[in-house]
């Protein structure tokens, strides 16, 4: 069977066109020029009731939301915080623009953050960034228990979350701040961009000032603007807005997340059930509380050596699916030994024993099972070939 452009994203809906060409006829692409409705204030207005927060700031990439987020939280010079081994680089490399120290907890090989070694480096921590990694959920119920109990705020990595749910709860909305994604291997894009959410006024309204809202422009935010009134001239200023053309192509995508989601699941889930029928593969389960919201599969390579979980991968990519061993390269950016950026790199064995075997395929929500079915022939022919040659 022809395999699908697994890079391929959803068109842009139609009704962005009409806005799209306006802002193109008017060079208005800049939030603040408007008085009022810009599209990217329309966007923070329609996406907080998506979610049901109380405010959104929309800014130029879910890292820009996370440092902004550590930020606003006022943190100490030097504030430890404590993250997940299992995420992409650009959440410790936030930490580091923060001008503070990522302290990092082992992740287990169901891809979710090990408890028990969360909660014995908590103590040294001053905040702590959940990144739900992929889209798999930590056990929030301990997280947040244990986080409440110590008075220390969580921030919601969510880039690839939305549409999650926990306890039938918004994912991005159970910590003090949400963070997600619009770049293009998320369920909505625009090619690049993000957006921050939380109830409390203060955090927001020093978010905005330093996204830079800058002189009066902060008055464009009506709904909060009294909180940044406060802030005026005391925070720097980061310059990380996101424009009104990156809005206008968002904007309609919204009102098509439930299906994309429902349609992410139904791969996801359809796949799984058949990769799990090899003896080499295993997709892990979710948490009970969690509905995934997946565009992507992850699954661990079951007793390969090395040379055959690099010959699986290069034979899926000869035949068309890329897939992406997370440990298995010496540039991959979720391998937590490649952030040597990082003083004092720990080493954490049980993290780096699953990214080993770790691999990753996208899924993008469109596919048909024909398309499916192509991909799972090429993934599980693969390893058959690979476990065959192992054991000769």
């Amino acid at each position: 069977m022809p395999l699908p452009d697994m890079h391929h994203a959803e068109p842009i809906p139609e009704a962005a066109r009409a806005e799209i060409e306006r802002l193109l006829q008017t060079g208005d692409l800049f939030r603040y020029t408007a008085a009022s409705e810009a599209p990217v204030s329309l966007l923070e207005t329609e996406f907080a009731q998506m979610m049901g927060s109380r405010y959104a700031l929309a800014v130029s990439s879910c890292s820009a939301a996370l440092f902004l987020s550590l930020m606003a939280l006022d943190l100490p010079k030097d504030a430890r915080v404590l993250i997940p081994g299992f995420t992409f680089a650009a959440v410790p490399s936030s930490v580091i623009h923060a001008n503070c120290q990522p302290v990092l907890c082992e992740v287990g090989d169901n891809y979710r953050i090990d408890i028990s070694d969360f909660e014995a480096k908590l103590p040294t921590v001053d905040a702590v960034i959940i990144s739900h990694m992929r889209g798999h959920t930590s056990d929030m119920d301990a997280i947040m228990a244990l986080c409440n109990a110590a008075n220390i705020r969580v921030i919601e990595d969510a880039a690839h979350s939305l549409g999650t749910l926990w306890h039938d709860q918004k994912i991005g909305t159970i910590g003090k701040i949400g963070c997600f994604s619009f770049q293009s291997y998320k369920m909505i894009n625009a090619g690049e961009g993000g957006i921050m959410i939380t109830d409390d006024a203060d955090l927001i309204a020093r978010a905005i000032i330093m996204s830079g809202a800058y002189e009066h422009n902060w008055k464009k935010h009506p709904h909060i603007a009294d909180a940044c009134a406060r802030w005026q001239n005391k925070l720097p200023l980061y310059n990380l807005r996101l424009s009104n053309l990156s809005a206008a192509i968002l904007r309609p995508q919204l009102a098509e997340l439930p299906r994309r989601v429902a349609d992410g699941r139904r791969n996801h889930d359809y796949v799984a059930a058949k990769l799990n029928r090899s003896p080499y593969l295993n997709v892990p389960t979710p948490l009970a509380p969690e509905t995934r919201a997946p565009d992507s599969i992850q699954f661990n390579m079951i007793g390969l050596d090395d040379d055959a979980v690099r010959a699986f991968a290069n034979a899926s990519a000869a035949a068309g699916v890329k897939v992406q061993v997370f440990g298995q390269s010496t540039d991959n950016a979720r391998a937590f030994w490649n952030w040597q950026f990082i003083e004092s790199l720990p080493d954490l064995p049980q993290t780096r024993k699953m990214l080993m075997t770790a691999c990753d395929v996208r899924l993008p929500v469109h596919l048909t099972p024909r398309d499916l079915d192509a991909v799972i022939d090429v993934l599980l022919g693969a390893v058959q070939n690979a476990a065959s040659s192992e054991a000769a």
